[in-house]
């Protein structure tokens, strides 16, 4: 396995969430420094899924458009069509 580069830093934390990471870690067989990795890139995965969402409702909220409209009746009608005549 290669060599994974990692910057050491120092980091102010209450005392109360400290012992509670030191807990969590030696419970879990984790250093702390892996704790807070962990929780970092949950948070950083979860800013990101939350802007993708964002993203995405920004994208749909425009109100559907006749054409769309009709675009969506017509799929919606011919794929019940198909799945009809398929045999199962």
């Amino acid at each position: 396995m290669g060599y994974i580069k990692s910057m050491k830093t120092a980091i102010s934390v209450p005392d109360t969430i400290f012992r509670e990471v030191d807990a969590f870690a030696k419970q879990h067989h984790y250093s702390r420094s892996e704790v807070f990795v962990r929780a970092v890139k949950d948070l950083l995965e979860k800013k990101s899924a939350a802007e993708l969402l964002d993203t995405l409702n920004k994208a749909y909220a425009d109100a559907e458009t006749p054409e769309d409209r009709d675009a969506r009746k017509f799929n919606n009608h011919h794929s019940m069509r198909m799945l009809k005549k398929e045999k199962y």
